[in-house]
């Protein structure tokens, strides 16, 4: 062990009796109040009854001697009390932490070293018992989000690496070859330029996706008919290439949020439906007002998908049956994104697949 850990778990050792201590002196003190409570209570009692005595009482000792037993009966069993509360109380405090202590080095250890691991606690269903589901719970999300983390980032290196690798054996070959003509160059430099635009894509794509899933950081109220238009503008070249024939019925849909993420949600949205579609397929885009809810739908023709399957599709580098997407398809990073930005905007997804093929899918903003 470090000095460092060394260091760390001493204070550990030392702060821990100190709710115990705390604890203690809760219960005692209530103790001794009850206590010193009745005894104030007997006192005043006893010094009722000793006024109302005989007038024919015969003074002397006796009074004197009662007195002084008096006084020091009541101080010695104030004495004895105080003794056994601590001790009691003690204990008592003890017994109670000891499942708080028990939860808290598991935990410990759990975060420290396997995320796999529950505290389990069986017992009564009290406070603790539902603290250490709490926890389990706790540890069961922290222990996806690492692994969705882990993937994510060996997903990005790997799809970082290829172009980088690409551009590199293009460049080499080109220098290699003592024959190479300018028009050899050019053409090489050319293909190396769009793998540099593959590069910038999943780039800017993993910077939406960082930002959208860290939330939204200024609301303002837009259109979202509006900017629906405008991406079917953007991409009506592409859709003729392909023969796909937008349909689009664009109704008033207010909405509040961040401009540029919705804009990004639609272009997606747009995107996957124009990508993942058939030669003289169709695409429909719908935004009205559902309950006073501004909602989008994009629905497209392609292949048939399986239902269990949908959720892949939103999995970031996936596509159907979990084969990773070709880089002239994209970068499987479309839906995820959309996910992410929806959820940043508390929004609704739902999204299904259509029985002819293709996918049907809805954002409702709230």
């Amino acid at each position: 062990m470090r000095p460092r850990d060394k260091v760390m778990s001493l204070l550990r050792r030392r702060r821990r009796p100190m709710l115990r201590a705390q604890l203690t002196l809760l219960y005692s003190g209530f103790f001794l109040g009850l206590l010193t409570a009745v005894l104030l209570a007997t006192n005043l009692l006893y010094g009722h009854t000793a006024a109302r005595a005989p007038a024919n009482a015969t003074p002397g000792t006796d009074q004197v001697g009662s007195s002084h037993q008096f006084e020091f009966g009541p101080a010695a069993i104030g004495l004895a009390a105080a003794i056994v509360a601590l001790i009691g109380a003690w204990w008592l405090a003890g017994r109670f932490l000891r499942p708080l202590r028990a939860i808290n080095t598991t935990a410990q250890e759990i975060s420290a070293t396997n995320l796999n691991r529950r505290l389990d606690l069986d017992g009564p269903g009290d406070e603790l018992t539902d603290l250490g589901k709490t926890l389990d719970d706790l540890f069961a999300r922290l222990e996806a989000s690492f692994e969705a983390q882990r993937h994510f980032v060996a997903n990005a290196s790997h799809e970082l690496r290829t172009p980088l690798a690409g551009q590199r054996t293009l460049l080499q070959v080109a220098l290699a070859d003592p024959d190479a003509d300018t028009e050899a160059l050019r053409t090489a430099c050319e293909q190396a330029l769009r793998l540099g635009d593959q590069q910038e894509r999943l780039i800017e794509a993993l910077l939406t996706l960082a930002t959208s899933e860290h939330g939204v950081e200024q609301w303002e109220p837009v259109d979202l008919d509006q900017i629906t238009e405008t991406v079917i503008a953007g991409h009506g070249q592409r859709a003729e290439r392909r023969g796909i024939t937008i349909d689009a019925a664009l109704g008033r849909a207010p909405a509040t949020g961040d401009p540029r993420l919705i804009e990004r949600l639609v272009t997606n949205l747009v995107d996957n439906a124009l990508r993942h579609n058939t030669p003289g397929g169709q695409v429909q885009i719908t935004t009205n007002l559902v309950r006073d809810k501004a909602s989008i739908a994009v629905s497209n023709t392609g292949t048939a998908i399986a239902p269990a399957e949908v959720e892949r599709l939103f999995q970031p580098f996936q596509q159907l049956r979990g084969q990773r997407v070709r880089h002239t398809d994209g970068h499987g990073l479309g839906l995820a994104i959309v996910r992410a930005i929806a959820q940043a905007h508390g929004a609704t997804l739902t999204a299904r697949p259509n029985p002819e093929g293709g996918l049907h899918v809805e954002v409702t903003f709230h």
